[in-house]
């Protein structure tokens, strides 16, 4: 009798990790901070030194873990956890010597952004190759803890966060706000548009190709393109005037918002609605089920793991799409995002761009967990995915 074959996943880590393990390398040569004498001045580039040696040797173990996938994984992790604790440490330790009141700044260099890429890229190299998805976020508690019991208070991007606090408090819940509005409409409306669409192919074609003739505008187009409109609906109807509808502000924001989170929610309930399987759907007729019960009861529970992963993408876009929703008035973290641009201040667009990046990995590990967590429920495999 001949053996089972072996899963070949543990080679398929190789060149991922030693690809981050060469960007690692070539991090050390370049450098990890940067002390200036205020948030937009030129200053003075710090290389690793002493820690070169500790990320070389990492970088090293590494190269020879490649084709071992738990090792990897593990000093990947190392390496991540080092680098917030170099950029930490690093940047207490520059400021030692500035004033009490000094405006001066550390801000992250190239060489420490290229060693957090490598050691990401290797980490999720290792992960996939060795299936241990799961393993791919140990490091994130202790990253968390190190983060909360003021680790990088003495970063730039710290600093400018605490000088903000109130108003980057107030940004944030109105990107969510926004987000989580416009998610809600799309859904509201993409729901009854999939259903319709799979009843009425014809028609169903035709709405997926207006989602998606939407999608291709550039998102600042598209709400310049509802200023004119929405100002004179506005003015043409008193009660819209009187609920804010205007043509800058949330109104053109949330329009806009909502017609890119059409397409996902759409396309992934048609083939989710689709790909129910047509015996199940015959035994429902047999069992004597109207057609709304044999919806209600079989076709929308078995296709609702792959409708969540629509959900689930129109998220993750909506939270991207949602910065640029500040230059029409409608507040959010984009706010900090242009005014790191205008003022030509790295510190102010990390301080709107990472807690963003920060949402839209939160929010897909939350629709990601719902989707497990329903498919088990409903006894099925894992579902088709449109991306």
């Amino acid at each position: 009798m001949s053996r089972p074959a072996q899963p070949s996943g543990s080679g398929g880590a190789a060149p991922l990790v030693a690809l981050g393990a060469a960007l690692l390398l070539v991090s050390l040569a370049l450098p990890w901070l940067e002390l200036r004498p205020n948030r937009l001045a030129a200053g003075e580039r710090l290389y690793p030194g002493v820690w070169a040696g500790v990320g070389a040797a990492l970088a090293g173990g590494l190269l020879l873990a490649a084709r071992r996938p738990r090792p990897a994984l593990a000093l990947a992790s190392l390496a991540l956890l080092g680098g917030l604790a170099a950029l930490g440490q690093g940047s207490a330790a520059a400021l030692a010597g500035e004033p009490p009141l000094s405006l001066a700044r550390v801000a992250a260099g190239g060489g420490w952004w290229l060693w957090m890429a490598g050691a990401g890229v290797a980490l999720w190299g290792a992960a996939a190759a060795g299936r241990l998805r799961d393993w791919a976020w140990a490091w994130l508690p202790p990253a968390l803890l190190y983060v909360l019991l003021g680790g990088l208070s003495s970063w730039s991007v710290w600093q400018e966060g605490r000088a903000e606090a109130d108003r980057l408090a107030q940004e944030l819940f109105q990107h969510l706000r926004l987000t989580g509005i416009a998610l809600a409409i799309a859904a509201a409306l993409g729901g009854p548009l999939a259903v319709w669409a799979v009843r009425r192919p014809r028609v169903g074609a035709a709405v997926l190709a207006v989602a998606g003739a939407i999608q291709t505008l550039p998102s600042l187009a598209l709400l310049g393109l509802l200023i004119v409109p929405l100002g004179a609906l506005s003015q043409a109807v008193p009660a819209l005037r009187a609920l804010g509808v205007s043509g800058i502000g949330p109104a053109p924001a949330l329009v806009a918002l909502t017609l890119y989170a059409l397409l996902p929610v759409i396309r992934n309930g048609v083939v989710a609605l689709e790909g129910v399987d047509a015996g199940t759907l015959d035994a429902g007729r047999g069992m004597g089920m109207t057609p709304g019960q044999l919806f209600w009861r079989v076709q929308l529970p078995l296709a609702l793991p792959v409708w969540l992963a629509g959900i689930r993408q129109a998220t993750v876009l909506l939270i991207g799409v949602t910065a640029v929703a500040a230059l029409v008035g409608a507040g959010g973290l984009g706010v900090y995002i242009f005014r790191g641009l205008n003022a030509s201040a790295t510190d102010l667009i990390l301080l709107g761009a990472l807690p963003a990046c920060l949402l839209a990995l939160l929010a897909d590990a939350l629709w990601r967990g719902a989707e497990s967590a329903l498919t088990r429920r409903l006894g099925l495999g894992r579902g088709a995915e449109v991306t």
